[in-house]
């Protein structure tokens, strides 16, 4: 009920997205009836969160950035990552474009793409971050959808033009990979991208020890690609850089690729 009223939606109005009677809704909300198992996944993407938020479960956060983004700064400062410069060069605004951000931390992205016209869908794990997003946003005085959830589990209800995220990869389960790339490829439009930076394990790069903590899955060099290989690779690239995120210097491996989706012609 606090999520549906948080989002402005009536008992009916719910209703008639799930294709059931308000009464219905109504009987859930009170706890005299449940909804059946299958429609879970589909009131968790209309409300914009996660079956297991649904089912009472606490939303855990990985933790590593929490208590960085309670902070007044900005931890990745506010700056756009500079891939998101090169999306804009291959697919310019000039018509309303859809963007969605996977991971998308404090916002910075997220909100450089609403300040050029991009209408933007952000989500993230961490709330704290949410909350930073937001407040950019405000800021600069655009509209960004942003809320919670979970990359392993929520699931997209309609199509974009660009799907990007930076750094994120990691935290997906290594068993959902394919099922996973295959829905975002599947509700990213004709002709348009999905942008993707992604760590990948090197023998010869020691892994922070902090980070050893959080249930980070990185991937093999190249292993992005191989999911992307029916459609055109625009970008394909492996980059060795160095990173005094936390405090502590370190390098980390990350392969970057920008990929356009064309449909066979009959």
């Amino acid at each position: 009920m606090t999520k549906r009223k948080k989002l402005g939606l009536t008992q009916q109005a719910l209703a008639d997205k799930l294709h059931v009677s308000f009464q219905a809704v109504s009987k859930w909300e009170k706890g005299v009836s449940y909804p059946e198992i299958e429609l879970l996944p589909i009131i968790a993407g209309v409300l914009n969160t996660s079956s297991d938020a649904l089912l009472g479960y606490e939303f855990k956060t990985h933790g590593y950035y929490d208590d960085r983004y309670k902070e007044d700064e900005y931890y990745w400062g506010i700056q756009p990552n500079e891939t998101c410069y090169e999306i804009m060069k291959m697919k310019p605004p000039v018509k309303t474009l859809k963007v969605l951000d996977i991971g998308c931390g404090e916002g910075k992205d997220a909100v450089f793409f609403a300040r050029n016209g991009y209408e933007v869908t952000a989500f993230d794990l961490s709330i704290d971050g949410i909350e930073k997003g937001k407040r950019l946003a405000e800021k600069f005085g655009v509209n960004v959808d942003f809320f919670q959830a979970d990359l392993n589990d929520y699931r997209l209800k309609e199509n974009y033009d660009i799907i990007f995220s930076s750094g994120v990869f990691d935290y997906m389960r290594p068993e959902l990979r394919t099922g996973i790339t295959e829905h975002l490829k599947e509700h990213t439009n004709e002709e348009g991208l999905n942008a993707i930076k992604v760590f990948v394990d090197k023998p010869f790069i020691e892994v922070n020890d902090k980070k050893k903590k959080v249930n980070r899955y990185p991937w093999k060099s190249g292993e992005i690609f191989t999911y992307y290989h029916d459609w055109e690779i625009s970008r394909m690239d492996e980059v060795i850089f160095d990173c005094n995120s936390g405090g502590i210097p370190h390098k980390h491996c990350i392969d970057i690729m920008i990929a356009k989706r064309y449909d066979k012609k009959l």
